[in-house]
């Protein structure tokens, strides 16, 4: 079980609030004005976001979704996405207990993709 992480990103940063180690992951993140994070999708994690302020741009698949305040989007394990910030933009993610479970297939910052 770990508690309260913070990690800085080249996007912004994320916080990890709590992390069980059967049941969920539950994350803060913020992303930064005209930033994006990785193309990517999980193998095993199931992830949902939920908009605390600004406007985030997600590719989800092939379709675009643009959520604002309250909002909130839910991404399968397998499904491609992107998410974009349009202003500075705080969300939350609540998922299955993968932290590690991103397979890259394009980054802007370099990073290669692990599993």
């Amino acid at each position: 079980m770990t508690n309260t992480k913070f990690e800085e990103k080249p996007w912004g940063y994320e916080k990890i609030l709590f992390c069980s180690d059967t049941h969920y992951l539950f994350k803060e993140l913020f992303m930064k004005k005209g930033c994006r994070c990785s193309l990517q999708h999980h193998v095993d994690k199931r992830e949902t976001v939920y908009i605390i302020e600004g406007k985030l741009k997600v590719l989800l698949d092939d379709e675009i979704y643009l959520l604002h305040p309250h909002n909130h989007l839910s991404i399968s394990p397998g499904q491609i996405h992107r998410m974009e910030a349009i202003t500075d933009t705080l969300y939350l993610e609540a998922s299955t207990p993968h932290p590690n479970d991103v397979v890259r297939h394009e980054d802007d910052y370099g990073r290669t993709h692990r599993l």
